[in-house]
């Protein structure tokens, strides 16, 4: 187990920071890195499995390589997955689940090919030890990926269990928060690491991700201290050196060097967000508040860093001072803000679908506020870096502002952006065409 091949898919944009932050995890240059798309492969040991693992923000999982060749048909599957020795990697008694993805596979039907792979899995216990392993596709003890591309099969053997970006400690979110994962890349993208000291404030909280991610990451708190693994159930698994690992990596833990704050409109998501901060072990760390991003006057007095995942789409119907302004109560706009700051997260429901009125108002509102929002910050945050996560392309020009870079990132599905704007007091500036993209 000193010469694992594994492979850590991430999010499409993220590569190149999860390359850096591998070479982080586990000093100097690992064997055979490289990335690539959706994700990084790399030679490592058992040790070194685990600790990324522990300390990845990036990756999605780690996944150990264990079968790759050629295929034509299903039974070629069948061959190939049947001569991997599953003995060394789990027990008859424990369950499994084949998970399948393909990349123009010739083959009709997935479902059927991943069939094969759990029946050629099955049937060399059966073969071994004269019983079949149950299978669970809810809570099993071993997750098997199988990638299939035009002729090449590929078996991994999965280290992570639940998906990577579930740190353990968010219990309380809104209906479509900010994947762990996604904050973190968006901290990488923005070096707000490397910049010692920079104060950091998301003025659209919700239920405190970005901030949290932040404070973690000032304070050296490994992602996964908080959750547990599926290398914990391989038959590799040594209880002793994982706890090894998991003390060296109390010990390295610190007292925050930097402030980190947050705010939403919604004083049910600041509730949620001080409540998920405690049980990631950062309350100390950040100072979360209620507030209208649009009124939120700067939490401290040097300039910082401005990070956030603002509500976009059709959540935009009503945002606190925007919504007042266009005619609405102040009572009803409050409301209506809380409403759309609880939902973070865009939707391609309606991307191709016509335009109905209450959406033509939704987009009206959108450009509203955004052009408030930037107001607000010019005026305000003077000297300040602002970093704003949009599927929208338009949205320099909604803000009538000229970014200084702009990183593509993907939330899911979603192709977005991660623009950054400096702010500078004065009037607006004229939008001009958008530089290459980082």
């Amino acid at each position: 187990m000193n010469s694992l091949t594994l492979f850590c898919p991430c999010a499409a944009g993220v590569e190149s920071y999860l390359a850096q932050e591998c070479r982080a995890i586990l000093g100097g240059e690992p064997t055979a890195l490289a990335a690539q798309r959706g994700g990084v492969s790399l030679q490592a040991s058992w040790s070194e499995m685990m600790q990324l693992n522990l300390r990845t923000r990036l990756a999605q999982r780690v996944l150990i390589q264990v079968k790759s060749g050629f295929y034509r048909g299903e039974e070629d599957l069948y061959t190939l997955a049947k001569s991997v020795p599953w003995e060394m990697w789990f027990k008859h008694e424990q369950t499994f689940k084949v998970e399948i993805t393909a990349q123009y596979s010739p083959l009709k039907s997935l479902n059927f090919a991943a069939l094969k792979v759990k029946d050629a899995v099955a049937d060399r216990f059966r073969d071994l030890k004269g019983v079949r392993p149950s299978v669970d596709v809810k809570w099993p003890h071993v997750r098997i990926y199988v990638h299939l591309t035009q002729d090449q099969m590929l078996l991994s053997v999965d280290t992570s269990g639940e998906p990577l970006f579930k740190r353990g400690w968010r219990l309380d979110k809104g209906e479509a928060p900010l994947k762990e994962t996604l904050a973190a890349a968006m901290l990488a993208a923005s070096g707000w690491e490397a910049q010692s000291g920079l104060a950091l404030y998301d003025p659209c909280c919700g239920s405190g991700t970005i901030a949290i991610e932040a404070a973690q990451i000032d304070c050296h708190i490994a992602p996964g201290m908080f959750r547990q693994f599926g290398f914990e159930n391989l038959l590799p698994f040594q209880a002793s050196s994982w706890q090894t690992i998991k003390n060296r990596a109390r010990q390295e833990e610190r007292a925050p060097t930097r402030a980190i704050y947050g705010s939403d409109v919604s004083h049910r998501m600041v509730d949620f967000a001080q409540q998920n901060a405690v049980r990631a072990g950062v309350a100390h760390a950040i100072e979360f508040r209620g507030g209208d991003a649009l009124v939120r006057m700067p939490p401290c007095e040097t300039a910082g860093m401005l990070m956030v995942n603002p509500p976009y789409d059709e959540r935009m119907s009503a945002l606190g001072v925007a919504g007042a302004g266009k005619g609405l109560g102040r009572e009803r706009a409050q409301m209506n803000s809380a409403a759309a700051w609880a939902h973070k997260s865009p939707s391609r429901e309606h991307a191709h679908a016509p335009v109905s009125a209450s959406e033509s108002e939704n987009v009206s509102a959108s450009s509203d506020f955004f052009s408030l929002l930037a107001s607000h910050w010019k005026k305000n945050f003077s000297g300040w870096q602002a970093w704003v996560l949009t599927p929208n392309l338009k949205l320099p020009g909604q803000m009538r502002l000229k970014e200084s870079r702009r990183v593509p990132l993907w939330n899911g599905p979603i192709e977005c952006r991660l623009f950054k704007f400096d702010m500078v007091k004065g009037s607006h500036t004229g939008v001009k065409k958008a530089g290459p993209e980082a």
